[in-house]
């Protein structure tokens, strides 16, 4: 997916693992039904943050971040580490 956009492979998992976090914290919100105000209060973020995540300001976000507002939420989080599939 990044990686189809020219970021080097590195980047590109980095980028996808934050997008996919981003991803599960916006279905977590509409799923609870939570305004953006409760969610802050339930992630421990302000307003604003909540915002910017909703809207897929990727760059505003650490893994570390969006990983600590799942935790806030009571989401587990479990991250699969394995070797690169490699290009012929």
């Amino acid at each position: 997916m990044f990686g189809d956009l020219g970021f080097p492979a590195g980047e590109a998992a980095n980028l996808k693992l934050r997008s996919q976090l981003m991803i599960a914290i916006t279905k977590l919100i509409g799923s609870r039904g939570l305004t953006q105000s409760a969610a802050a209060q339930l992630l421990g973020v302000s307003q604003p943050r909540v915002s910017d995540l909703v809207r897929g300001k990727l760059e505003r976000f650490s893994i570390d971040t969006l990983v600590a507002m799942l935790g806030a939420a009571g989401v587990q989080v479990t991250i699969s580490v394995r070797p690169f599939r490699a290009i012929a």
